[in-house]
């Protein structure tokens, strides 16, 4: 019985320990007094329960009185705690998240965080938008059309356009025709002078910044060699461009700008990616005037004077608007190459870009949205640099951890440029206002605010993706990630055998068709021809044109290999793993629920009034007694018998005991009653709103039973961990009780079959006397007493 009563106290306080003299039983050894008196804890006048949901849904009470508390400490060891983690408290609480905390083994705790990291994370996602799209606007393609259709489709008399550019007369007429039409508005459509002075607006709402500049990169001549059988036919030869055998000698008219060589650093140039090759911000260059007649003699001295000739490899226009409708900058350059093989190839490069931020009150509105961005990125900085002391290394593991660090650094550069871009615009633009006959090089700052642009799209587009961190926990959406992670070294080495052969093809297209097809031209355009075939979009014509014969074999033998064939493969495999990481999370439930966090917010809030509901109603049976007064011992009495605490009533019947005495009179009793009844009809709308048929569901839980809530008045609820605990040690107690229950039942059924030999043994013993003489009585009693050593010894051992 010892042994039962140390084992049964072992399950009350969960600290157990094997005990060797109780045969294998569990006894706690450090716990031996009988457990501590519950305390009463009423719900009844100030309800306090916790309704708990565990992950599968059901609920669970928790009484805090129902188990030993810790020691409470005291005040200064309070206070002194305080102290030393008042600082790692605020950091948890600002900056806590699903890496900084210990969520393991608590899944409340990490979908409490999950949730709140997701709420933070949304309101910084909806920042960066406002941030990102307010920069732009829908305007921006409209002046990008309307300068492209005026520059690129003005034809000259002879019929010639931008685009139509082949030859280098053809060059000069365009330069001389649409483009000073083009550049120069001086009048209204009716002739009528714009009356502007020498001032330029384009479409008359854009104003030309500074005057346009010309500029025109040469080759040296004898730069290439030309073979013996022809040097005596061939004076000179001019290679394709390369940046070490540029022309840096005068020549032409010699004075001047337009026939002297300047490097990139003398003229701020910037370099330019081209359609053949890149070219330096480097060569020779002319600024054009203010007015169209001053700008119409400065061409005609260039084109008289040879400044293209053949050594020319590119020659570029460079110039400005500025639309202050919609505060948009217009940096427009147009390029003509003239490869080695003669002939011309035009090109354009139009940007437009607002540089000029902070006007109208919704640039403003950004400006707060760039501060709030900042504070963003100062606390992410510091979230992620608590999970790298944290993790170490093992931080990086996680994608998104380094998708973390990417958004962080691509904000920082954002962040960082956008102040140098406002310093360097105030500086361009006064200089400009001071002398406006100078080149208005926005060239620079167009470019980076161009790339500024796209990373902050890039960013944003990554601050997206980063969603599916928080919302990845449900199976639903774990899919997508499982089966890609799943099936990425599948896919990997599959990757390697497709592009074998799809290189192999792009060599062969390129070898095949690259003299006759634009699209098979180089290498790099053969490579992204074959990704079009593979959508659909191919022509077929051009490369039948090119190679009768093994233009349709390469097309059928792709198509077959590549399309049907390897691609198919990479499919089958994502299908393959798909339909696995399906039918194994079809089995599992779902980790988080943030269903859970609602619902047991609702059940708080229902029970909470459900409690108050009662209160009122035993308070209103207290009061049914029909006597005119009502005397505080029989009104406690009457509510003692309900459950409630000594102080709760107390406060009741002196809230409306106006006298004192301790008596409820008539119109107390009244008022009472009135209070009561106005409360109780403004839960009862409350618990509608909430919802009539939730009772019903209430009722269904097996852990939650509306009905005993009196009886359970000194309980509340408990969390999942602690419940689960609790359930461990009463299956622990019940396997103990099953035990020993089945070792007496053996030691019962032992002491029966040792009273059952005895009976035997004396019946023999009562026949042997009758029977036989004194000497056989003997020897039979002697017998007697040998066979029934064994029995005596094993039921001590018993």
């Amino acid at each position: 019985m010892k042994c039962l009563s140390n084992r049964a106290e072992s399950h009350l306080t969960g600290q157990v320990e094997q005990d060797p003299m109780c045969d294998g039983a569990w006894v706690n050894q450090g716990y031996c007094s009988s457990p501590p008196p519950i305390p009463r804890v009423s719900t009844i006048y100030d309800p306090q329960p916790v309704f708990q949901g565990s992950m599968d849904g059901t609920y669970k009470l928790d009484a805090p009185g129902m188990f030993p508390e810790e020691p409470v400490p005291s005040s200064s060891d309070q206070s002194l705690k305080n102290k030393k983690r008042g600082c790692c408290s605020c950091i948890k609480g600002l900056w806590g998240t699903t890496l900084t905390e210990n969520t393991s083994d608590n899944k409340e705790k990490l979908l409490r965080t999950t949730l709140r990291e997701l709420l933070v994370y949304l309101v910084f996602l909806v920042d960066i938008c406002l941030l990102t799209y307010g920069m732009t606007s829908s305007s921006t393609y409209y002046y990008t059309k309307a300068m492209t259709d005026l520059f690129m489709n003005s034809a000259s008399e002879n019929g010639v356009k931008f685009q139509t550019i082949g030859t280098m007369a053809d060059f000069w007429s365009y330069a001389q025709g649409p483009l000073l039409d083009s550049l120069y508005w001086t009048k209204w459509y009716n002739n009528q002078s714009l009356d502007t002075g020498d001032q330029s607006f384009i479409y008359y709402e854009n104003m030309l910044l500074g005057v346009p500049r010309m500029r025109q990169i040469k080759i040296k001549n004898n730069s290439c060699k030309v073979h013996a059988d022809f040097q005596d036919e061939i004076s000179g030869c001019f290679d394709v461009y390369n940046e070490k055998k540029e022309e840096d000698l005068s020549f032409g008219l010699i004075n001047g700008s337009a026939w002297t060589y300047h490097t990139e650093k003398e003229i701020k140039g910037s370099s330019h990616w081209g359609l053949l090759t890149t070219y330096s911000g480097a060569g020779f260059y002319q600024d054009l005037g203010r007015t169209r007649e001053e700008t119409a003699l400065i061409l005609t001295e260039l084109m008289d004077n040879l400044w293209l000739d053949r050594g020319t490899r590119v020659a570029f226009f460079d110039f400005s608007t500025y639309n202050a409708n919609i505060n948009m900058f217009c940096v427009i350059r147009l390029v003509v190459e003239f490869p080695a093989t003669g002939g011309a190839i035009p090109s354009y490069q139009i940007r437009t870009v607002r540089l000029i931020r902070y006007i109208t009150t919704w640039d403003y509105f950004i400006l707060g949205c760039e501060l709030f961005f900042c504070l963003f990125i100062i606390y992410y900085i510091i979230e992620e640099i608590l999970e790298l002391r944290i993790h170490k290394c093992s931080y990086f593991k996680s994608i998104w951890n380094i998708l973390d660090i990417v958004v962080i650094m691509l904000a920082i550069v954002a962040i960082v440029f956008n102040i140098f871009r406002t310093i360097k615009v105030d500086k361009l633009l006064g200089k400009l206002l001071e002398q406006p006959d100078l080149y208005a090089d926005f060239e620079f700052l167009s470019f980076w605010q161009t790339q500024y642009n796209n990373m902050n799209a890039v960013n944003l587009f990554f601050a997206w993706i980063k969603v599916f961190k928080y919302i990845s926990f449900n199976k639903t959406m774990m899919q997508l990630s499982s089966t890609l992670g799943r099936c990425a070294k599948d896919i990997i080495g599959f990757a390697f055998m497709f592009f074998i052969v799809f290189f192999a093809y792009a060599q062969l297209g390129y070898l095949l068709f690259g003299t006759e097809v634009e699209s098979f031209s180089t290498f790099v355009k053969c490579i992204f021809t074959q990704f079009r075939i593979i959508l659909g979009d191919f022509d077929y014509d051009a490369i039948d044109r090119a190679n009768r014969v093994l233009g349709p074999i390469y097309f059928i033998t792709y198509v077959f290999f590549v399309f049907f064939v390897l691609l198919n493969m990479f499919l089958a495999i994502i299908n393959d793993t798909y339909s696995e990481v399906k039918e194994e999370l079809s089995s599992k439930d779902d980790e988080l629920q943030f269903a859970d966090i609602f619902k047991q917010s609702y059940m708080k809030t229902f029970m909470k009034l459900k409690l108050k509901k009662e209160k009122i109603s035993d308070v209103q049976k207290a009061l049914q007694s029909g006597s005119e007064e009502i005397e505080f011992k029989d009104f406690r009495e009457t509510l003692k018998e309900l459950g409630h605490a000594d102080h709760e009533i107390s406060e009741a019947f002196s809230k409306f005991d106006s006298d004192g005495n301790q008596v409820l009179d008539q119109d107390e009793q009244e008022r009472m009653k009135m209070e009561l009844k106005e409360k109780r009809d403004a839960l009862s709308a409350e618990l509608d709103n909430l919802g009539a048929n939730y009772e019903n569901e209430l009722s269904d839980k097996p852990t939650v039973i509306a009905s005993e809530q009196k009886g359970l008045s000194s309980q509340t609820f408990v969390d999942q961990e602690q419940f689960q605990r609790l359930v461990t040690q009463v299956l622990r107690l019940e396997s103990s009780f099953m035990t020993i229950n089945t070792r007496m039942e053996l030691i019962m059924e032992k002491m029966g079959s040792q009273e059952k030999a005895t009976i035997n043994a004396a019946t023999g013993m009562q026949s042997g006397v009758e029977t036989a003489s004194d000497g056989c009585v003997l020897v039979h009693l002697d017998q007697t007493a040998k066979t029934d050593v064994p029995s005596k010894r094993s039921n001590r051992h018993m």
